[in-house]
């Protein structure tokens, strides 16, 4: 499931994101990648020990846990600390898929990555190139979104950003481990939760919406992880 969420975060919030990322200490992206991407990785990053990049990843993460859309689509059970990247110059990183486990800096934690996230900081206009292309079962997909919005997509999917010809894009891109690991059963339930979300709305007294939540509740009882 590749899914867009919109207004992430607001104009105002992006900007006084972007003028203190502006302002911090990029370093080059090959010292995060694995030995396998290495080669196929051309950009900046934050140091994950970066306070700038501590408080602005809380920010976010408190931010997406007020959204339904969210955390009904993810069912999050651990979340990597959002980090962030910037590519100007020709900057690229060709095909790869994301390592299946990633261990948080400084903890014991483990995160298996079963969904991606980009959060992009940047306007489309603002650069050229910078697309993500996901390719899965869906198809592929070449995404370029506003400011603020954020693409989810599974992290089985094998993906590429283009080279940024012109100008700087900026974003954020983290992973999280579902409570439910499988990507149709995960899929499933978030339809199914759409379609009651609906049914509140246009039938609010409709006795059958109960059925329908005893039936997401025991899928999700059944399908989840919580280890």
């Amino acid at each position: 499931m590749l899914l867009h969420l919109k207004n992430v975060l607001t104009a105002a919030q992006v900007t006084e994101i972007r003028e203190a990322l502006d302002q911090a200490d990029w370093q080059d992206g090959k010292l995060t990648a694995g030995n396998a991407s290495r080669q196929q990785k051309s950009n900046l990053q934050l140091s994950q020990d970066d306070p700038l990049a501590r408080k602005l990843g809380d920010f976010i993460l408190h931010t997406l846990s007020q959204r339904e859309d969210f955390m009904g689509s993810a069912l999050p059970a651990k979340i990597f600390p959002p980090m962030f990247n910037r590519y100007e110059g020709g900057g690229q990183f060709g095909f790869h898929v994301d390592n299946a486990i990633r261990q948080v800096p400084n903890t014991p934690v483990k995160v298996r990555t079963d969904l991606s996230m980009t959060l992009f900081l940047s306007e489309p206009e603002d650069y050229e190139g910078g697309e993500l292309v996901i390719e899965d079962t869906f198809g592929t997909q070449a995404i370029k979104l506003p400011a603020g919005d954020m693409v989810l997509y599974p992290s089985t999917s094998i993906h590429k950003v283009n080279p940024v010809t012109q100008g700087a894009r900026v974003s954020s891109f983290f992973w999280l481990q579902s409570l439910v690991a499988d990507n149709e059963q995960r899929r499933t339930l978030y339809q199914l939760d759409q379609s009651i979300q609906g049914l509140r709305q246009d039938l609010p007294d409709d006795e059958r919406i109960q059925n329908l939540i005893w039936v997401y509740h025991n899928l999700l009882r059944q399908w989840s992880q919580t280890n």
